[in-house]
């Protein structure tokens, strides 16, 4: 009991000192916040509120309260009500938009990554197996995707899995490095890619499955 009240406590910090003061405004994703237990979703022995990415091995992190709150908050924007998120890893940006009323769907390719978590706190939630620059176009087409990480850049085969109004969100690396600084963006789809749109500055370590494969010169 001590225990779950010092989580309890932890959460409602990272709330208000975290999230609350940095541009998070949406409602919704504050009570989301405050309702989920993160601690569920992070890996043994880690402290979940934390104001850092978590270490998940194998160059995979659960990304920082902050960061997570804006990447939901901009999915948000507009209600979507269908909502692929790649990446996905134990499912806590999942498991919040699922909260926040949106029907999810979330991908992830290395199954290590689930803790019962998202099954156990978010059972609506659509967890699929499969290739993350791929998609899930079977259950498309969807009216917001989001990548839960940084990339170098959004592969086109995401515009075909967008309704014609739908958006992408995600990190958009600065440079080709597995850690910098990148932006959150906001991404509509064009005959020929995406037009992006930053929003705000933040640093997230690229997802493994989008690097780009090393180029080599004679």
């Amino acid at each position: 009991m001590a225990d779950q009240t010092a989580q309890d406590t932890a959460r409602a910090n990272m709330v208000d000192s975290q999230v609350r003061p940095n541009q998070v405004h949406d409602t919704r994703v504050i009570e989301a916040m405050r309702a989920l237990p993160r601690e569920a979703f992070a890996p043994s022995g880690a402290f979940a509120y934390a104001d850092a990415d978590l270490d998940l091995g194998q160059g995979r992190y659960l990304l920082s309260p902050l960061v997570t709150a804006r990447l939901v908050q901009l999915v948000l924007e507009t209600s979507p009500a269908h909502v692929l998120v790649v990446g996905a890893g134990s499912g806590y940006a999942a498991a919040l938009l699922a909260a926040c009323g949106a029907q999810v769907v979330a991908l992830e390719e290395e199954t290590r990554l689930d803790t019962g978590a998202l099954a156990r706190l978010a059972p609506k939630v659509d967890a699929v197996t499969g290739k993350l620059a791929a998609g899930w176009p079977s259950s498309g087409p969807y009216d917001a995707i989001l990548i839960e990480g940084a990339v170098p850049s959004i592969p086109e085969t995401f515009a075909a899995q967008l309704t014609p109004a739908g958006r992408l969100v995600t990190i958009m690396a600065d440079h080709d490095e597995p850690a910098g600084l990148g932006r959150g963006v906001v991404a509509s789809a064009t005959g020929n890619g995406f037009a992006v749109v930053k929003m705000f500055d933040c640093t997230a370590r690229i997802l493994p499955s989008f690097r780009r494969a090393p180029e080599f010169a004679l």
